[in-house]
């Protein structure tokens, strides 16, 4: 195997008709995080969730995809100022093989009628085996799944 590092950084926003301590909750809860996070089509169980959110806490997420390889999340939040920014690293395993280290930064900004959710990620893809887009892909999909959630709840 080829062994490679291809570093990338995106930024998403999102404006949700929330306020922004409903939004950053969202994210701060675990029965309220473990609701919209992880919940995708490509995935055919969840397996374990956990958040002990705090600086310095851990949030970690086990599930199978649909073509049967396991996926693994884990995190270390680094900064928390309620209700305006979330700073977490993390990396993502498939096959127990390490795909990517991250960077993360969420910030809160309260705009006319709502939350301006501000995504930043700074990212260290591991030997070809996940990219910018894709990981793109993915988050555009949380901030879906996480408004369907603010919207019931």
């Amino acid at each position: 195997m080829t062994r490679s590092v291809t570093h990338d950084t995106f930024t998403l926003e999102r404006t949700y008709p929330h306020s922004p301590e409903r939004v950053f909750n969202a994210w701060a809860k675990s029965d309220a995080k473990a609701a919209w996070f992880g919940d995708d089509e490509q995935l055919e169980t969840r397996g374990s969730y956990s958040l002990d959110f705090r600086i310095g806490g851990r949030e970690r997420f086990t599930a199978v995809m649909t073509d049967g390889t396991p996926v693994r999340y884990d995190a270390v939040y680094q900064d928390i100022v309620d209700a305006e920014r979330i700073v977490l690293s993390y990396d993502m395993h498939l096959n127990d093989q390490r795909i990517s280290v991250s960077l993360m930064t969420v910030e809160f900004v309260g705009a006319p009628g709502g939350t301006q959710m501000v995504l930043t990620e700074q990212d260290a893809f591991l030997d070809g085996l996940d990219t910018r887009e894709q990981r793109e892909e993915g988050t555009r999909i949380l901030f879906d799944k996480l408004g369907e959630f603010l919207d019931k709840s």
